[in-house]
């Protein structure tokens, strides 16, 4: 029952952008066509274990979340009557989008419109970043509508009670409330990009390393974030900065098979077993990143591209290119604020000219940043490299604190364990 109950999950999470998406295009009201999904995404969740999945999932939520969207809107009059026009003259059959692949006749290329539920996906996505809303709120609606983080998940992304997120999310859902369901021109388009990959970026990073749980990979929102990001790259197939996060994820996620143990324990990178590693995927994103580097300027993206592929193409963890990624390091922090650009760009440092040295970056940024765990994890790690056993003890124990992923802080209490024998 549990490896159905996951399969579900799975499905409900892929399908729910979509479903919204279709909502969202028909009828063009964001905020109660999200809350009709998710009261179908609960139908489904309380009745498929039961009665089996349907046939076409995707299109079993379409009209259950229609039903309830069309409740909603009939107790308006006006909206009623324009919503009973519209309903007449779409051929029923037609708004149940069928499964990938399905072409049924008189349906033509597109039964909404558009076909591909994936176009809706990427219109969707989008719509999330509207310029009318704050980065802060393009990146909370998209997580919830389009990347199926929880409420809760993306607070403590963000290091807000989950209240203020929901309010966040709640304005967001107001804010785009009317806007037109179609993908921007290329002008509205280039302005929404920088958003768009920030939050697919984010999404993915949630994927690759769960901020919280007991699980270090959830592979549904890494594979999710992917997916998306190889669609907008369809959609803007010279645009560096989107090439770049591809690669990226791809380069990435390509380590996942030698990221945990046995028992789902953490294995750092210098310790994983590269033989494991997914040489295909691998092979595609420094193809990727090399595209990315020859279609224009250096971005963050490509640069972290670049960086990823020196890493996958080592042998073994003593053959790493440090120098190079340092050097890409150096070009990175110039361009970005990221903390986590500098702290990587720490332990390049401690690489390259010994962990005392990586130890100052470190301490440099502990007087400019806030504290997070993965200062201390660092520091552990490069005060364990220097001989200096019980400060690396104390930085260890402190981490493992401070995390929220289960993985994360057994592995750290383990280091710290470690140094006590």
């Amino acid at each position: 029952m549990g490896r159905a109950t996951d399969d579900i999950e799975d499905l409900l999470r892929r399908h729910a952008p979509q479903v919204l998406g279709a909502l969202v295009r028909r009828y063009g009201h964001f905020d109660p066509a999200e809350d009709s999904v998710q009261e179908a995404l609960i139908a489904a969740a309380e009745q498929w274990p039961g009665d089996g999945i349907p046939d076409n999932p995707r299109g079993w939520l379409i009209r259950v979340a229609s039903r309830r969207l069309t409740d909603r809107l009939r107790s308006d009059e006006a909206r009623r009557r324009r919503e009973e026009t519209a309903a007449a003259l779409t051929p029923a059959d037609a708004f149940v989008a069928p499964p990938p692949g399905e072409d049924p006749a008189g349906a033509g290329p597109s039964a909404l419109g558009r076909a591909p539920s994936e176009d809706d996906t990427l219109t969707l996505l989008f719509l999330c970043c509207h310029p009318a809303l704050s980065p802060a709120a393009q990146i909370a609606l998209t997580l919830r509508a389009v990347g199926g983080l929880t409420t809760a998940e993306i607070a403590r992304a963000h290091l807000v009670p989950e209240a203020t997120m929901a309010q966040r999310i709640s304005r967001a859902k107001r804010t785009v409330r009317g806007t037109q369901f179609r993908q921007p021109d290329a002008q509205d388009r280039d302005q929404r990009l920088a958003a768009v990959l920030q939050v697919l970026y984010l999404i993915f990073n949630e994927g690759y390393t769960a901020t919280a749980g007991p699980d270090l990979h959830r592979t549904d929102l890494a594979r999710e974030a992917i997916r998306l990001t190889r669609a907008v790259r369809r959609l803007l197939p010279h645009e560096g900065r989107v090439t770049g996060l591809l690669a990226l994820m791809v380069l990435t996620e390509a380590r996942t098979p030698a990221r945990t143990g046995p028992d789902g324990e953490l294995i750092p990178l210098d310790e994983q077993d590269r033989a494991r590693w997914d040489r295909t995927a691998i092979a595609e994103g420094i193809a990727l990143a090399e595209e990315a580097l020859a279609q224009g300027p250096a971005g963050d993206y490509q640069l972290q591209a670049a960086i990823a592929a020196l890493h996958d193409e080592a042998g073994r963890a003593e053959d790493t290119d440090w120098p190079q990624i340092l050097a890409l390091y150096d070009l990175l922090v110039r361009r970005t604020p990221d903390p986590a650009a500098a702290l990587g760009r720490a332990v390049a440092v401690a690489m390259v000219r010994g962990p005392r040295a990586g130890l100052v970056e470190v301490d440099g940024l502990a007087e400019t940043a806030e504290q997070h765990y993965r200062l201390d994890a660092v520091r552990a790690h490069l005060l364990e490299r220097a001989g200096d056993m019980a400060a690396a003890r104390t930085a260890y124990r402190a981490a493992a604190d401070a995390t929220l992923s289960e993985p994360e802080a057994r592995y750290l209490r383990m280091r710290a364990d470690r140094l006590d024998r």
